[in-house]
Formats: structure tokens, sequence, C-alpha cells
């Protein structure tokens, strides 16, 4: 057998080990999802996945809340000064409507002046309440939301063969470069192998 066959055979037995083992490394992080006992051995065998899946959700869910979406964000988003000035207007307007329909009786210049000194009140009043009004929501979605809770529970409740279809969608690309370099490292040390089995 010449040598370069030699190196030619260990490198591509390394490959194939480094590519295979990579393979089933990544599908035992999924699999198995339901545990299998060994009973001599005492061992229970079971994926990353689903052994550590509330771990896991409960991490996500941490992160999420407390580095992309906080309670803050999505509250401010709820009510805008822009929103506050529409719904002002809004109730202006409904109340100089029904203060102009019950004053009509009343003479013209007294009646101007009348709604000059509702509407001024009013615009105080109702921008006051609106301010209390949307701190008051916001205090209580802060108590009653809770962004962890639920993106943890929403992981949990994922059917795992479903999360595993997720995870390998999102991560394809990822999952088969991590295989393609299990096989170069492989081949990579099959090459020193055959050297040194070789020159010693």
């Amino acid at each position: 057998m010449s040598s370069i066959f030699k190196i030619v055979l260990l490198a591509s037995i390394g490959g194939i080990i480094g590519y295979v083992t990579n393979v089933l490394a990544i599908k035992l992080i999924f699999r198995p999802i339901e545990p299998i006992k060994i009973p001599i051995l005492n061992l229970e065998i079971v994926g990353l996945i689903p052994k550590r899946r509330n771990e896991i959700a409960k991490n996500i869910g941490e992160i999420i809340q407390d580095e992309f979406l906080s309670m803050d964000d999505i509250l401010e988003s709820i009510m805008t000064e822009s929103d506050k000035e529409k719904v002002t207007e809004y109730i202006k307007g409904k109340i100089k409507n029904i203060a102009q329909e019950k004053m009509s009786f009343v003479p013209f210049p007294i009646r101007s002046m009348l709604e000059g000194y509702i509407m001024d009140t009013v615009d105080i009043e109702i921008r006051s309440a609106i301010d209390e009004l949307s701190n008051d929501i916001i205090n209580k979605a802060k108590e009653r939301i809770n962004i962890q809770e639920i993106v943890e529970n929403k992981i949990n409740e994922l059917d795992l063969y479903e999360l595993e279809n997720l995870i390998i969608k999102v991560a394809k690309k990822e999952l088969k470069h991590i295989e393609i370099l299990g096989l170069v490292l492989g081949f990579l040390i099959g090459i020193i192998q055959g050297i040194i089995v070789i020159f010693i």
C-alpha cells in the first residue's frame, strides 16, 4: 500500500468520522424527545432541549424581557402625545356640540362667552384626566402583564417536534456549516495521522 494511499484513506476515514460525529451531536440536541431508560446502567438518555426545556424557556423569557422587549417600551407606544391630543380634540368637539345645542336659547354674546369659558376649562380638565387615566392604565398593565412569563409559557406549550423543526429551519445554514466543519477537521486530522504513521 503506497504512502499517499494510506494518507488519503486515513484522511477519508477521519472526514467521515468527523462528519458523522457532528451530525449525531446536532441530532442529540433534540433527540430522543422521549426519555430512553437503560436499566442495567441506570441511565436515562434524552435530548438536550427536551431535558432542559423549562430552563431554556425561562432564560429566553428573561432575555427577551430584559434586553429586547420591556413593558415600558410597549406601554410608551400605546398612548402617545399625539393620541392624547386626538382624544382631547374629539371630546372637546362632542362637548362643544352639546353645549351649543343646550344653549341655543341663550343670546349669542353670552353663549359665545360661556362656550369659551367651558372649552378652556374642559381643555385643562380633559388633558389632566387623560394623563391620569393613561398613567393608571400603564401601571395596571405593568402589574398584570409579565413578558417573561408569556414567552416562557408559549415555549413550554410548543410541541417538541414543532420546536425542533423551528430551530432547524432558523439555523439550517449554520448547522450545515457545523457538519461540514466536522468533515474538514476530520479529514485534516486523518492527514496528520497518515503522515505520523508513515514517518514514525
